[in-house]
């Protein structure tokens, strides 16, 4: 069902949120000039929509304080999605202010992960995401609010989150205002399986109203999961290049998918993703430099693609486009 699925839907779109969800979990400071380039780049190697930063204190993430800069820049690319997060409501003004596209406001369905993550209960959380979007429809902005609900399959703190409070605390998110949610897999412990009994639960819930999978690779899981959400007919995902990043209240917890592996998976599958493998690993290549001592992840930057799918003289970004 998923595969004839998402091919009637266009393909896969990958959002980038490495210089997000990637970087807040570095100690160094990425320039911003590496930053500029980063977007550039992937938006040459086909990206679409790339999470650039979130509006949070530069005291509390130094990483991403120069998020409305880049913003701005990739706002000139043409086509691109410019997506941020925000963990509040002055968050959300600062990212209506700056014209985002998109925002994700970030809820925890573990009540002890949303209080050690943004100090607040996850209904104190949809009661933010009601003023947001009235802030929002206020300015006449047609930036889009998606609901993120995290710790969908489990948290570190917590241990168990029961899929009845997942489900309605995405409702809650919706009757709250924000136009769409997505689900997410902050601390790496779902299985396949798990995946898609909640996902297909949350497709019959809001419908076309979930619009992205969100999976950390903590236990080897992470593409399979991908695969098990794409099977319910999701057909968007975030991802990570070279699988950087992590939740700080997830111990161990390794970054995203890698961005190239998760185009890998769908290509060998036949499922557009629009993107260049050659220009995806250059640039991959180059954050390794900028990032050199960090622990990275990935497989195909290793392995490289298999001669099965570069057979009648197809190159990697004819695979992938």
């Amino acid at each position: 069902m998923g595969g004839s699925r998402a091919a009637a839907q266009g393909g896969i779109q990958i959002r980038e949120v490495g210089l997000r969800d990637g970087l807040q979990s570095i100690a160094r400071v990425l320039p911003t000039e590496h930053k500029l380039t980063w977007i550039r780049e992937a938006y040459e190697a086909g990206q679409r929509e790339i999470e650039v930063g979130s509006f949070v204190p530069a005291r509390l993430l130094p990483q991403l304080a120069d998020t409305a800069e880049l913003v701005a820049f990739a706002k000139t690319l043409p086509g691109l999605v410019t997506s941020v997060l925000v963990p509040n409501l002055k968050g959300a003004e600062r990212a209506l202010e700056t014209g985002a596209h998109l925002m994700v406001m970030p809820l925890s369905a573990s009540h002890a992960h949303s209080l050690a993550n943004l100090r607040k209960t996850p209904d104190e959380v949809v009661a933010e995401v009601a003023r947001i979007r009235a802030a929002r429809d206020a300015t006449g902005s047609r930036c889009v609010i998606e609901g993120g609900v995290g710790t969908a399959f489990g948290c570190t703190i917590q241990g168990e989150v029961k899929e009845s409070e997942v489900l309605r605390l995405m409702q809650a998110l919706l009757d709250a205002g924000a136009d769409r949610v997505s689900l997410a897999d902050t601390v790496g412990y779902a299985d396949p399986a798990q995946v898609q009994r909640l996902f297909e639960k949350a497709r019959a819930l809001v419908g076309e109203r979930l619009c992205c999978g969100h999976f950390h690779d903590t236990r080897g899981l992470g593409l399979a999961n991908v695969y098990a959400a794409w099977q319910t007919g999701v057909t968007r995902f975030d991802a990570c290049l070279a699988g950087i990043g992590g939740c700080p209240h997830a111990p161990g917890a390794s970054g995203n998918v890698a961005t190239e592996d998760l185009a890998y998976l769908f290509a060998s599958m036949g499922q557009p993703t629009g993107l260049d493998f050659d220009r995806l690993l250059a640039l991959r290549a180059e954050v390794a430099q900028w990032l050199a001592g960090e622990t990275l992840a990935g497989s195909i930057w290793k392995a490289g693609l298999p001669k099965t799918m570069l057979s009648a003289g197809q190159s990697p970004a004819m695979v992938c486009a």
